[in-house]
């Protein structure tokens, strides 16, 4: 059997890839799952790359239109009228974005596994057995742990943390707003997210141990008995060279395409997979890593603002949400803040002479990073 493009990896990247293809390409998909979902992610899109996208409405569970910032002892919130982000059930968007790429054309191979390459093929696993598929382009989406990555011969910079998020039952009566805790006594790794499904449920989570979520539940009034899902997963940020070899390429979380400032995938990902799909078209495999600097320059800053954080104590924490809380900032985050544009949004910020004078007597590092 041979394709154009075989495609690794059946996560929204793989699924939303092949959908792209399909129409111009003989495509088929490797998914080592028997079915779409399960994996451990909270699934927040920016509004505007859900609808730029193109993206199923039917997935969206919830809409956003502002968010709650916690840190220890401080607080302030940014809304808008319109939503903002949207929380989607990751299983619907997987299945429904397969379900467009069969009806294009695109082939599926459930429940099987990739194991490497062999004189220029695919091997393939599906119960028990293995098997060949051979392609003209080879793209690994499949995940933070790429197998494809391995194959290859990519080299990996990053900081691998494991996430841990649970839907529990409790009071979310202002379901439109995410909550953001910001506690480096609670959790030096990562912040504190919730995120409401509706006003009874709501999606929770950090990145470093588990011991951290099971503190902030305490914290958040939130019951260990009231859980009804729990699930943990890897994330990598950082950075994973090359994206391409030879007919082989690497997108989404195989190729960290995370933002590190909230360990999003899914958005940077699509947008890499229509940079992707043009190369394809010219015959030009080489020409998709650039055609993605938009995203790299977006993970670069991710990565500054990371580093910043691991050095901030909880003191400085507390003096920049002062800043962040004063009605000059907000006005301009809820004026010009971009969900999946940070850089922007730190720009934006640092352009007003009275806040980037805060911000450097809080420490000058601020400024370097985020500039």
């Amino acid at each position: 059997m041979k394709y154009d493009v075989l495609i690794i990896g059946g996560g929204p990247v793989g699924n939303y890839l092949a959908y792209l293809l399909a129409g111009d390409f003989r495509v088929a998909v490797v998914e080592k799952k028997g079915s779409f979902g399960g994996k451990a992610c909270t699934g927040i899109i920016g509004a505007e790359s859900f609808e730029r996208l193109g993206l199923p409405k039917d997935a969206i569970l919830n809409k956003f239109r502002g968010a709650v910032f916690y840190s220890r002892i401080r607080s302030f919130e940014v809304e808008r009228k319109a939503p903002q982000a949207y929380l989607v059930d990751r299983k619907i968007l997987e299945k429904t974005l397969a379900e467009k790429a069969i009806r294009r054309g695109a082939e599926y191979y459930m429940a099987t596994t990739f194991i490497g390459f062999r004189n220029g093929r695919a091997v393939l696993q599906h119960l028990g057995k293995e098997f060949e598929v051979e392609a003209t382009f080879y793209i690994g989406a499949d995940g933070v742990n790429s197998a494809v990555a391995k194959a290859i011969g990519a080299r990996t910079r990053a900081e691998f943390l494991t996430g841990f998020e649970v839907e529990v039952v409790g009071d979310f009566s202002r379901k439109d707003f995410v909550e953001v805790w910001v506690n480096k006594d609670m959790n030096p790794d990562f912040f504190f997210w919730v995120a409401p499904v509706n006003e009874g449920l709501a999606r929770v989570g950090t990145f470093g141990s588990v011991d951290a979520l099971a503190r902030f539940l305490k914290v958040r009034m939130l019951k260990p008995e009231a859980v009804v899902e729990f699930k943990s997963g890897v994330v990598g940020f950082g950075t994973r060279r090359p994206w391409v070899r030879g007919n082989v390429a690497l997108i989404g979380d195989a190729a960290l395409q995370i933002k590190p400032t909230t360990a999003g995938g899914i958005v940077f990902g699509m947008v890499c997979a229509h940079a992707l799909k043009n190369a394809l078209l010219e015959d030009n495999l080489d020409a998709y890593e650039k055609a993605c600097s938009w995203i790299r320059r977006q993970i670069s800053f991710g990565l500054r603002f990371r580093r910043l954080f691991r050095r901030l104590s909880q003191d400085a924490i507390e003096e920049i949400f002062d800043v962040l809380g004063s009605e000059e900032a907000r006005a301009i985050i809820e004026a010009q803040a971009d969900f999946d544009d940070h850089l922007k949004t730190a720009k934006a910020i640092l352009r007003r002479p009275r806040l980037l004078a805060k911000l450097i007597r809080i420490s000058p590092s601020i400024v370097r990073a985020l500039l």
